[in-house]
């Protein structure tokens, strides 16, 4: 018993040593981490580490009299620095022999070495080697040419140590004075930043009015640029009353100086808005200067500053000039960006500038003109929409020149664009439709597949324009090249042709394109290839069939004859005719599902004529030759002609419509000629209903309080206010009216967001609260002291894990006994990934001589703060579907039963929108296939397919796949759906 005791005693003893050494290891890893972070770094210099240079050779080279070796030599000590080496034998080196050097590259050289090197102890203490090289501070700092004294007061701006710089600072006042602008404007500069300086108003006590005595005799634009900034850092008041007292000169100022000044006003109106008033008069005047950046950034600080109609409008005229005039595709696409920012905030004044936006498709580049249209389309009214439709008809007819190497994808875009303003006002379709008609044969195929889309949609919705769009199309059906858009206009074929000429046209038109049957000779079936197969080898498309599985529109996987088109040669023509065979090439290449739909058309044409053809024996003929090319096209599928025989799905298909012609009956006869349009019909209205409700979620509805102050326009004094200053009054009243300077839920929102940091046992209690914009992280961390002693320097020290960057370290504190301190952090993020924050607190006490130091919780970042739900179409689905490379395959495992429930819960855990219909998700058929998507913000497209089944025990089984062209979204989406599916919080 008492070796068993022993033994538990050693172990314990043994355990808490293990603590202690990894507590000691922990505390030493702290110090070293938070020393390297306090190193500052201000250039950065390329290394090649396949050749360093050895110290020694350096030297040799420092000593010798040669200036060029003397260049290089500090260019490799320099080099070696910046990576990591210290070489601390060289300063007295570089002092004895660089020191002295005439030559302004040896000596630029010199404070860039001076600059990197540790001038500190590991007390904190400088070094008593660096009094050595004050002398020489000085002696530039009088030197007679222009350029060392400069680069060495730009060197001052760069130095920490105020035991260096305090006996420089009468030498650095006496060249506010010098003749030349760049010695003056890099002085105001050391200026700065020595008043900046933790003790620098000691040390420069009348600087701010010092340097504003400089700034108003000084001439030269860069130097009053730099006065004007110390005193907007330092002194905000001396800028304040500067820049009032002349404000009539403000638009005659140099560009960098009217930056600052604009800058000046948003922190100004920022801390106190009701002083824009008087600002707003100064951004208006500086709208006429001939600086780009500067009306840029006017128009930006209009819009933040001010809701009133004339600023607004000014802000909108700006951008729309900046658009036209730059050429920078980059600036373009900013300009947009802020154009698109201004309509969802002031959407009846863009509304007057749609057609000047429209003006930026002139642009060869996709991004700029997919980001006008998206624009220009949120601004159609009534009262615009011919002009725009007028400037997207030209733009079409501008494609088919085929000068530019995108002309098919911008075409695509025109159409899509053009599909929109026509759905959204009816009354324009009908002097589009016949245009667009005319590229149902675009070798683009997914422009083509548009104009199907367009036309199919336009003929049921515009039922005067039935007529004029079946003739037009049976007239231009041989030209269409691609299967997918030949099915999509069989279908409005065989729905659409309602009368006995349109019945039989579209029969006539169809066999004309199957050409002349059979499809291959019977009796040189086993020879040589016949005629009918060398057609099928003739590359009358670029068309490889595959039995892969395909995604259907409701995300569930089916076999069926792939087909990828992208360019076609001459078409081939039937002996003793001129009519294209588009439908025998795609059937002789193996394409039966289209096939298929040829056998549906015309069974549909033929039950229609049986309905308007009052002869028996036409529609019998009619009948016969329709059973003819449905058999003829079964046994094609099942000949060794082709490579490929036909696919289930397709024979079955062709086989129903074969029995259907055989012995019809009535209820047949109405699923087939009324059901399929009606089902068409409920699609069309669901998806309007879809975007209805899209466009009503989008309109924020703000509440105020019935106790809110009320401000009266007409009871206000109008004493010395301007026109603008009035509407400006006038829209902050109807805002504050309107609920809309309200944020509701806020402080609900902010308990969420809460993370505990430390345990409440823990000498110092911390907690942060997260707040995730676009591209960066807010650590609002508050810090309280719950011991009785004051924590000195104390720290927030941060690391991060992931596609995340710690902007700047937080500075140090000293916290009184049971006193708080906020303390605040950003983090940039880079990518849509899961990221990790970690850190500790580190901090001193006087009974203490080590610091002390609390781990903090992990903060982890979650990918639903980057991605919102986002709508695109099943086609631009099915093809990002299969153009994606990362895919992430999760099992579904839940306690969930419900399919419909489950799907649910994972839209709602994933913040993603479900695209398929709810009518595809309606009844209990025990099982249900859905897809989902969603866009971050770096615009990486997010797409998931769930496809789940209910098992006998009621519990459902399936997958989740999820798809992405980046690695780390699939990825990261894929944990979440894992940690949620189960159905928990």
């Amino acid at each position: 018993m008492f070796g068993s005791v022993k033994y538990c005693s050693f172990f314990l003893f043994l355990s808490i040593y293990l603590i202690l050494i990894s507590v000691n290891m922990t505390l030493l890893y702290h110090q070293e981490i938070r020393k390297e972070m306090e190193k500052s770094c201000t250039f950065l210099v390329h290394f090649d580490k396949g050749s360093p240079a050895i110290a020694t050779e350096i030297k040799e080279a420092l000593e010798g009299s040669d200036v060029s070796a003397k260049i290089d030599a500090m260019k490799k000590a320099i080099s070696l620095l910046l990576n990591g080496e210290t070489l601390p034998q060289l300063f007295i080196t570089i002092v004895r022999y660089v020191l002295p050097s005439e030559d302004h590259t040896v000596q630029k050289l010199l404070l860039l070495y001076l600059e990197i090197i540790d001038k500190k102890d590991a007390k904190g203490t400088v070094l008593p080697e660096m009094i050595l090289i004050c002398q020489n501070l000085r002696n530039n700092l009088q030197h007679p040419n222009e350029y060392i004294r400069g680069v060495t007061l730009r060197f001052l701006c760069r130095l920490n140590e105020t035991e260096i710089i305090e006996p420089l600072i009468p030498s650095v006042l006496q060249n506010l004075e010098h003749r030349h602008p760049f010695i003056r404007r890099n002085a105001i500069s050391a200026v700065m930043t020595i008043y900046k300086l933790p003790h620098g108003e000691q040390l420069l006590v009348d600087a701010p009015e010092m340097i504003e005595k400089v700034l108003s005799i000084e001439l030269d634009q860069s130097a009053k640029r730099n006065a004007f900034l110390m005193l907007f850092n330092c002194d905000q008041d001396r800028a304040i009353n500067y820049l009032l007292t002349n404000v009539d000169k403000v638009s005659e100022w140099g560009e960098l100086l009217q930056m600052v000044v604009l800058e000046l006003i948003r922190k100004v109106c920022r801390t106190n808005r009701g002083e824009k008033g008087k600002y707003i008069k100064i951004i208006i005047s500086l709208l006429n200067s001939p600086s780009n950046a500067v009306i840029y950034e006017c128009a930006s600080t209009l819009v933040s500053l001010s809701s009133a109609p004339t600023a607004i409008r000014a802000a909108a005229s700006t951008y729309c000039q900046l658009l036209i005039s730059q050429s920078d595709n980059n600036v373009k696409l900013i300009v947009l960006d802020r154009l698109n920012e201004l309509k969802s905030s002031h959407r009846e004044i863009m509304v007057d500038r749609i057609m000047d936006v429209l003006r930026a498709l002139s642009s060869p580049n996709l991004d700029i003109q997919k980001k006008t249209l998206d624009i220009v389309l949120d601004l159609i009214t009534p009262r615009n929409i011919n002009e725009v439709v007028l400037m997207l008809k030209k733009e079409v007819m501008k494609t088919q020149n085929g000068e530019l190497e995108k002309n098919g994808e911008y075409r695509q875009m025109l159409i899509q664009a053009i599909h929109s303003c026509a759905i959204k006002f009816p009354e324009v379709a009908s002097t589009v439709v016949h245009l667009l008609m005319d590229f149902l044969g675009d070798s683009n195929v997914a422009s083509a597949i548009d104009v199907a889309i367009f036309v199919r949609e336009i003929i049921e919705t515009n039922p005067k324009l039935r007529v004029s769009i079946i003739t037009r199309l049976l007239d231009t059906f041989y030209q269409i090249r691609a299967a997918r858009v030949c099915s999509c206009a069989l279908w409005i074929i065989g729905e659409y042709c309602l009368s006995l000429s349109e019945v039989e046209s579209g029969i006539a038109t169809i066999k004309q394109c199957l050409g002349e049957l059979p499809f291959f000779s019977v009796s040189e079936e086993g020879e040589a290839p016949t005629d009918a197969s060398k057609n099928s080898q003739q590359p009358s498309s670029v068309t490889v069939s595959s039995r892969r599985p395909a995604i259907l529109s409701d995300g569930t996987y089916a076999t069926q004859s792939a087909a990828s088109e992208t360019s076609f040669s001459p078409p081939t023509n039937v002996q003793g005719s001129l009519v294209a065979v588009n439908l025998r090439s795609h059937l002789l290449t193996g394409d039966f599902f289209l096939g298929a739909v040829v056998a549906c058309t015309l069974t549909k044409l033929v039950l229609r004529l049986e309905e308007v053809q009052p002869s028996k024996v036409e529609v019998n003929k009619a009948s016969a030759q329709a059973l003819l090319i449905m058999v003829s096209m079964i046994q094609l599928g099942q000949s060794p002609v082709l490579s490929h025989p036909i696919d289930g799905d397709s024979y079955d298909r062709i086989l129903l419509c074969i029995r259907l012609l055989c012995s019809t009956g009535d209820e047949v006869r109405n699923i087939w000629l009324q059901s399929c349009r009606q089902s068409f019909v409920k699609m069309l209205s669901e998806k309007q209903l879809r975007e209805t409700e899209e466009l009503k979620a989008k309109a924020q509805v703000s509440y105020a309080q019935p106790d809110d102050l009320i401000d009266f326009y007409h009871l206000k004094s109008r004493k010395g206010m301007s026109q603008l200053e009035l509407e400006d009054e006038v829209q902050d009243d109807l805002k504050r009216a309107t609920g809309e300077f309200i944020k509701d839920g806020d402080d609900a929102n902010k308990l969420n967001r809460i993370l505990q940091l430390t345990g409440f046992s823990d000498p110092v209690y911390a907690e942060a609260y997260v707040t995730v914009h676009h591209y960066d992280i807010v650590l609002d961390v508050t810090v309280i002291n719950r011991t009785k002693d004051t924590l000195q320097n104390l720290c927030l020290e941060l690391a991060t894990m992931g596609d995340l960057k710690l902007v700047e370290r937080p500075q140090n504190y000293t916290l009184a006994p049971e006193s708080s301190k906020q303390i605040k952090a950003n983090i940039k993020v880079s990518s849509t990934e899961t990221g990790v924050i970690f850190g500790n607190i580190v901090y001193e006490t006087s009974n203490v001589l080590e610091r002390t130091v609390v781990v903090l919780n992990d903060i982890h970042i979650d990918i639903m703060d980057y991605i919102s739900p986002a709508v695109c179409t099943d086609a631009a689905f099915r093809t990002m579907w299969a153009e994606f490379e990362w895919e992430n395959k999760v099992a579904v495992n839940t306690i969930i039963q419900s399919e419909k429930d489950f799907l649910d819960h994972v839209i709602k855990s994933t913040n993603m929108k479900c695209l398929t219909a709810p009518s595809a998700l309606d009844g209990d058929c025990g099982f249900l296939a859905a897809n989902l998507y969603a866009k971050s913000i770096f615009g990486e497209d997010a797409l998931v397919n769930i496809s789940i089944e209910k098992q006998a025990d009621g519990k459902l089984s399936g997958y989740i796949r999820i798809r992405s062209k980046t690695q780390g979204i699939a990825l990261s989406l894929g944990d979440k759906i894992t940690l949620k599916q189960k159905g928990g919080s």
